[in-house]
């Protein structure tokens, strides 16, 4: 965590972060961990496409492997970054202080459509795990009045405070996790070590093997756009991120290595669900029941994360003049009111994509923010040197260019594996964002709405274009 470049650093310990509405609690440590888990991760629900794709071995090797090349570099960038940069917007800002209120906007239009997107997945995956026990659930109008009810009472819940939603994350991540500890102590007679070594070269779905590894693995820069509401961030974001990062990792391989050394291998059952299954077989029905409940609380803990990160981007734009200023507009509990019936309204509209169409989708626009994110990252690096930042990536210029080289090679092995289809559908939902921040940049000239930059936050584009310098000094 060394600040080893000889240079000055110009302190920022006094900078006001992003404006909020006092009296309103921050978040801590142990709420911040687990809403990075969520966003992130959720438990190992999801990951059972890894087996079916590849087989036991590199399904293993894949979420010890993969953390490496792509979730640690992340991780580091969003703990140096958003410590750098701790207000609402995050990513937002980071983009916008490197390559302009421009591409800025871009950033926040891709990243904030992929999590509306993934979000719009987890009511449909909630009452999957339920439609087992309530058969009505299936499918119908049950179902879909059901999903509506669903996304109605967890959105109130985001819009109730981020206290509430960090504490109520602990909770559901503990009841999540609780039965694969217990599902791998049942499982000790039955292990067999031979079980985990089974690998076929030539029977290797690739696509569907990155893609489960990217989906369950990404997204730790979405905590950033948080940042203004975390109690002391710039030492609070870096431990959490720390801490987070290994649960994340030991809620995927663990469960993967219970399941695929206690059962005989059949690769065709290994999909989603598949989980209650083995769980049924090593601990009985109450076992699978316990897995079953986990999955679909676990659903609910990822799409109240993914809306918080969500709606406090649009706040964070609208601070910084980006969108209209009603985007702005807190609730009495200090919740971005607007952003959460944006977010909600776009997961309703999107309910309609496949389970694979959404994977796909997001995971196309995501990896487009986050070659952004990198270049913003080495961008600032090389231009300000002397930045403070409270967290710091010990390593110098170079070695941050080369640690962004692993995940930018697998961001294009991840698009050059996606469809047509869904090319097509995340291609010209970049060039409505290339569109629209003209379009609003038109309406504010011609003052068809009303924008405006907060006065708290520091100027990141002054009038000598010294962005980064105004900020810190």
């Amino acid at each position: 965590m060394g600040q080893s470049d000889a240079v000055e650093y110009v302190n920022i310990n006094d900078q006001p972060s992003s404006p909020r509405v006092h009296g309103t609690r921050k978040v801590s440590i142990l709420p911040l961990i687990f809403l990075i888990f969520y966003e992130v991760s959720g438990g190992p629900f999801g990951v059972e496409d890894s087996v079916k794709a590849a087989g036991p071995l590199l399904a293993l090797l894949g979420f010890l492997v993969f953390p490496i090349i792509w979730s640690v570099p992340e991780a580091l960038i969003t703990a140096e970054m958003g410590t750098m940069f701790p207000e609402n917007g995050g990513y937002v800002v980071w983009v916008s202080s490197a390559l302009g209120p421009y591409w800025g906007f871009q950033q926040g239009w891709m990243k904030w459509l992929s999590g509306v997107i993934d979000n719009a997945l987890y009511p449909v995956l909630f009452l999957d795990y339920l439609k087992s026990g309530i058969p009505a659930l299936g499918n119908g109008l049950p179902r879909a009045f059901a999903a509506l009810a669903l996304t109605f009472v967890l959105t109130f819940m985001n819009y109730r405070g981020l206290t509430i939603v960090g504490w109520a994350a602990v909770l559901l991540g503990i009841f999540s996790l609780l039965p694969f500890v217990v599902m791998g102590l049942v499982s000790l007679p039955k292990l067999e070590p031979s079980r985990w070594f089974v690998v076929n070269l030539g029977e290797v779905d690739w696509n569907l093997y990155l893609n489960t590894l990217f989906w369950n693995l990404n997204y730790w820069d979405s905590i950033s756009t948080l940042a203004g509401e975390v109690d002391n961030p710039k030492k609070t974001l870096p431990k959490a991120l720390f801490y987070a990062l290994i649960l994340v990792i030991f809620g995927y391989f663990f469960p993967l290595l219970v399941g695929t050394g206690a059962i005989p291998l059949d690769r065709d059952l290994w999909t989603d669900g598949y989980f209650s299954d083995i769980a049924k077989v090593l601990g009985g029905v109450w076992l699978r029941w316990w897995i079953q409940g986990a999955a679909a609380m676990s659903n609910m803990g990822m799409f109240v994360a993914e809306m918080s990160s969500d709606s406090f981007q649009l706040l964070g734009m609208a601070e910084r003049g980006m969108l209209p200023e009603f985007f702005a507009k807190r609730s009495r509990y200090g919740t971005p009111l607007i952003g959460i019936i944006f977010s909600a309204s776009g997961v309703v509209l999107l309910s309609w994509l496949s389970f694979q169409d959404i994977v796909a989708a997001e995971n196309f626009l995501y990896c487009f923010g986050m070659i952004m994110e990198f270049i913003a990252f080495i961008w600032l690096r090389i231009q300000y040197p002397a930045a403070s930042r409270p967290y710091k990536i010990p390593t110098g210029t170079v070695g941050a260019i080369i640690m962004c080289i692993p995940p930018t090679i697998l961001i294009c092995v991840v698009l050059a594996l996606s469809t047509l289809k869904v090319a097509a559908l995340s291609v010209g939902a970049v060039v409505i964002g290339l569109v629209m921040q003209p379009c609003l940049k038109y309406a504010e000239k011609k003052r068809l709405m009303k924008f405006s930059t907060s006065a708290e936050l520091p100027d990141l584009h002054g009038p000598e274009q010294e962005s980064v310098d105004s900020l810190l000094e």
